[in-house]
C-alpha cells in the first residue's frame, strides 16, 4: 500500500522504523537510477557496520531467551576424585553502552574501469549526532577531496542539519548536489512537508549528461515494498517535532488517512 501523504510520511522518523527504511529507500533508489543510467554506468549499494554509543541513560540489558539449568533428575556419570559438580547455569543482565549501526550508500561506477564517479546518500539520524556527525563529515570531505559528485538527501526533521560553512534556507527537507568539478560550492534543493519530493539531477562523467531521477518515486516505492502503511499508527502524533503549520496540516491529513 503506498504512502497516503503526498511527499514524505513524518511517522516513518518517529517510529522508530528508520534503519528498515533507509534499507528499502537505498534499494529502490538503486533500481530507479538503474533504469536511467547509460549503459556505460552501473550503480552498486555499499556499507559500512560500524558501533556508536548508546545516548546517556539509553544503556541496554540483553537477557537470553532461555536459561540452561542443571537437572539433579538425571544420573550424573562416573568421574575422577578431583571432579567438581559445575555451578548452576544462571541468567545475568549484560549492559552494552554501544550499538551496532549499518549505513548503506549508492556508488556510481563508469565502465569498463569501474571508476568512481559519484556517491549517493540518504541520511540517518546517526549521521546528525554525536562522533558518528563527526565521522560522516569527515566522509563527506574525502568524497569531495578526491573529485567525486556527491548526492545527499536529508528526509528528517529532527537532528539538525549538516550544512556546509553557510547555513541551508529554512525548510523541512533537502538535498544537497555537490559536483566533482565545481570545488567549494553545492546546489541545494529545499521542500516542506506538505510538498511533494522533487526531481533530483544525478550527474555523470562529462562528458554525459546528468539523468534526473523522481525522489517522490524512490520514496512510494521503498514505502510499498516496506509496508508502512500497515503499521503506522494514525492516531497518535508523529512522535517529531513539527511547527505549528506543520501539526495542524498533519492533524487535518491524519484525519483523512484515518477516512
Amino acid at each position: 500500500m503506498p504512502s497516503q501523504f503526498p511527499g514524505v510520511d513524518p511517522y516513518i522518523e518517529g517510529s522508530g522504523l528508520w534503519p528498515d527504511f533507509d534499507h528499502e529507500f537505498i534499494t529502490a533508489w538503486r533500481g530507479v537510477l538503474r533504469r536511467a543510467l547509460p549503459k556505460h554506468y552501473e550503480a552498486r549499494i555499499n556499507e559500512e557496520i560500524h558501533l556508536v554509543d548508546l545516548p546517556s541513560g539509553g544503556m541496554r540489558k540483553i537477557l537470553p531467551d532461555v536459561a540452561v539449568e542443571r537437572r539433579e533428575s538425571y544420573p550424573a556419570p562416573a568421574e575422577p576424585a578431583s571432579w567438581q559438580p559445575s555451578p548452576a547455569t544462571v541468567t545475568l543482565p549484560l549492559p552494552l553502552d554501544e550499538e551496532e549501526v549499518r549505513e548503506s550508500w549508492i556508488e556510481i561506477h563508469h565502465r569498463p574501469d569501474r571508476s568512481l564517479v559519484a556517491v549517493l546518500e540518504l541520511l540517518s539520524p546517526t549521521n546528525k549526532r554525536g562522533e558518528s556527525r563527526s565521522k560522516y563529515l569527515a566522509k563527506r570531505k574525502t568524497v569531495l577531496r578526491n573529485r567525486v559528485h556527491l548526492v545527499e538527501v536529508d528526509l528528517l526533521i529532527e537532528g539538525g542539519r549538516l550544512a556546509p560553512p553557510y547555513e541551508y534556507p529554512t525548510a523541512d527537507f533537502v538535498a544537497l548536489l555537490a559536483r566533482a568539478d565545481r570545488v567549494g560550492v553545492c546546489e541545494v534543493r529545499c521542500w516542506n512537508l506538505p510538498d511533494r519530493l522533487p526531481h533530483l539531477a544525478i550527474p555523470l562523467k562529462p562528458p554525459d549528461a546528468d539523468v534526473t531521477i523522481d525522489l517522490q518515486e524512490v520514496f512510494d516505492r521503498a514505502f510499498d515494498q516496506g509496508a508502512y502503511a500497515e503499521t503506522m499508527d494514525y492516531h497518535r502524533p508523529p512522535g517529531v517535532k513539527l511547527s505549528q503549520a506543520n501539526s495542524a496540516w498533519l492533524a487535518e491529513r491524519a484525519r483523512a488517512v484515518q477516512g
